[in-house]
């Protein structure tokens, strides 16, 4: 009894083994046959026809492209156009949009000489207003001319004072009241206390 079971035991050790070499040998098998390169088994004798058949439908699938790929290039050639088609089109609003800010700015600068033009010519006319209206009251007697003068605001006469020539200033406000006097000097002693000294 104890002989057969150890001979039983040895039994299926045994198929054991020999089924784990089996396996062992199979994948090796198949390791072996995916390491063998391409072209190396062995083939079987071709005729001449099969031979040229072969060789023209290599050579037709290396020459021309699969039809995905070759559908593929179209469409990005046909985005890539339209692509620079926008970018033309906004390159073109650009430069529309650069030439009316130029002229623009062309017009500006016209529109501002022509301002100056006319606030120079304005000043020169209230220039020769005052010159003359200043000249006018230096002709005048100076107890008429001091009654005019205080009249008006002391800023105001302090103004045509400083314009007049020393002499008929002087005469003016001597003729005037010693208050307005007073206060019609300190204006236009003032008048430059803020003006740079450099």
């Amino acid at each position: 009894m104890s002989r057969r079971f150890g001979r039983g035991v040895l039994a299926i050790i045994a198929l054991t083994c020999a089924a784990s070499g089996a396996l062992r040998l199979g994948f090796g098998a198949g390791e072996a046959l995916a390491l063998v390169p391409e072209g190396a088994e062995e083939k079987a004798p071709q005729t001449g026809a099969q031979t040229g058949a072969q060789t023209g439908a290599q050579t037709g699938a290396q020459c021309e492209p699969p039809l995905a790929v070759a559908e593929a290039l179209t469409k990005r050639e046909a985005r890539v156009a339209e692509r620079e088609a926008v970018l033309q089109d906004r390159m073109a609003a650009l430069a529309l949009a650069e030439k009316a800010v130029q002229t623009r700015l062309s017009e500006m600068a016209q529109a501002e000489e022509n301002l100056k033009k006319v606030v120079a010519v304005a000043d020169g006319a209230a220039e020769k207003d005052l010159s003359r209206l200043t000249a006018v009251y230096e002709a005048m007697k100076p107890a008429d001319a001091a009654r005019l003068f205080g009249a008006m605001s002391p800023e105001f006469a302090a103004g045509f004072l400083g314009r007049m020539q020393p002499q008929s200033a002087a005469a003016v406000l001597a003729a005037l009241d010693p208050k307005a006097a007073f206060g019609i000097s300190a204006l236009i002693a003032g008048r430059n206390a803020n003006a740079p000294k450099e």
